[in-house]
């Protein structure tokens, strides 16, 4: 009897540790579990077609925003510019013509306004016909229509000038874009081509994402809905080591407005069956200390308070 009453002792104080221990986990509960991602990652694709020549980017290396990291072939850009500027010559060369033309017609129409005046003045003294007036008058204004007509064509040749212009400047922004610029700052994640390979607009050559700020996505009950907005502060945890966490503040960024089943990542199956919401934190990761697919769980202030 003694045997069974020191067992059952050992018993009770078993479960008294237990329901302890119980009520401190229940205490520091966490309202949502999941994994920290980038924030804002970009995928960085080529804008023109042709072969990568040089690409200079490796996962996990850090590149500054508007650095050039690669380059396409612009051979055929090159070629149809310089057909281009030969064009523009070409036609830039009949303008030469055309001010000697004007300059010929203005020259003359200089020496029959003189003739005219001398004309209009022998014929209001009778000293000339009517006939010989009008010749004259015809040929001012010939002159002036010459003139106009040659006008027309210099016009021409201008607006031929700037739509040449024009493709020349199209082709210098495709050898711009040829560049390959890294739009932001970050570290490479993923690296999609290598050098020599064909690259094509809208071809993902790699993915970038500043890692100075993750986001932790997690998972909450719908009884947890009423106690969280988009906005609010929230306290992020993360492994220190076995038994102590690492806490960081975070801000709501996302909420879902759909009931989703729980990952498959819970392990228990009544836990797997129930429906969760999921939300996006944003976290300051200016140490470092924080990776892509770390763990991480978070609390809501009020309720560390209860």
């Amino acid at each position: 009897m003694k045997i069974i009453k020191r067992n059952s002792l050992f018993i009770l104080a078993g479960l008294a540790v237990a329901l302890l221990s119980s009520c401190s986990n229940q205490g520091t509960l966490s309202d949502g579990y999941g994994n920290f991602d980038a924030h804002a990652e970009v995928i960085v694709s080529s804008q023109t077609m042709g072969q990568l020549l040089q690409f200079n980017v490796e996962q996990g290396n850090r590149i500054k925003a508007g650095q050039v990291v690669g380059l396409v072939d612009t051979t055929q850009l090159n070629l149809k510019k310089a057909v281009l500027q030969n064009q523009k010559k070409v036609v830039a060369s009949r303008l030469d013509n055309i001010h000697a033309s004007i300059a010929v017609q203005q020259q003359q129409l200089k020496i029959n306004e003189i003739n005219q005046r001398r004309v209009q003045n022998l014929f209001r003294s009778k000293a000339a016909t009517q006939k010989q007036l009008d010749d004259i008058n015809g040929l001012v204004a010939l002159n002036k229509k010459q003139i106009k007509a040659i006008q027309t064509q210099k016009n021409n040749v201008y607006t031929e000038l700037q739509s040449i212009n024009a493709q020349i400047a199209q082709v210098n922004e495709s050898i711009r874009q040829s560049l390959i610029t890294n739009p932001v700052e970050g570290t490479v994640l993923v690296k999609y081509a290598e050098k020599g390979e064909l690259a094509t607009p809208g071809k993902p050559l790699y993915k970038i994402a500043n890692l100075k700020t993750l986001e932790l996505r997690a998972f909450i009950s719908g009884s947890q809905l009423s106690h969280i907005k988009i906005g609010q502060k929230v306290n992020v945890y993360y492994d220190k080591n076995k038994t102590a966490d690492n806490e960081v503040n975070g801000t709501v960024l996302w909420i879902s407005s759909q009931a989703e089943f729980t990952p498959k990542t819970i392990q228990t199956k009544q836990e797997r069956v129930d429906l969760v919401y999921a939300v996006k934190i944003k976290v300051s990761n200016a140490n470092g200390a924080l990776k892509i697919g770390m763990p991480g769980e978070f609390r809501i202030a009020s309720h560390q308070s209860n």
